[in-house]
């Protein structure tokens, strides 16, 4: 199972239509899970509700601008490879205030896709299609570059 926590919910429309048509596409090879906690004004509120939608046995992915930059084939090893020893990867988008220290060190990679910042949304439509492109890729199967 893959699982994304992310805080605040998606208003847009377009945004939800993005990420539905990629949650279809990602749950023909794998269960996905979203998982959308309330956007606090405050990082220990966010940290102790995300804290417990991960499990001890889920292989934490957080998403950071000061995480490890990987090109698609690389991040698709890394899916492959974490799925022979975890059942669940689980994804952790944060808010506004960033993740505290303590996500931070229940993290088992820290994932950069830029140094630019994104808008909480887009941002997560963007992982989407990565974990798709990482599905893809992994089953040798065609898709654009």
């Amino acid at each position: 199972m893959i699982k994304i926590i992310c805080l605040g919910k998606i208003k847009e429309d377009y945004l939800k239509e993005l990420i539905n048509d990629y949650q279809k596409r990602i749950n023909k090879y794998h269960l996905l899970t979203i998982i959308e906690l309330k956007d606090e004004d405050n990082l220990k509120k966010e940290e102790d509700a995300i804290l417990k939608q991960i499990n001890d046995k889920d292989y934490v992915i957080t998403l950071e601008i000061e995480g490890k930059k990987l090109d698609s084939l690389t991040f698709a090893k890394v899916i492959d490879e974490a799925f022979i020893h975890y059942s669940t990867i689980t994804f952790v988008i944060g808010s506004s205030l960033g993740l505290s220290e303590k996500v931070k060190e229940r993290s088992n990679l820290k994932l950069s896709f830029s140094n630019l910042t994104f808008p909480h949304g887009l941002f997560r439509g963007i992982l989407l299609e990565q974990i798709y492109r990482a599905f893809k890729i992994n089953n040798h199967e065609k898709y654009h570059k």
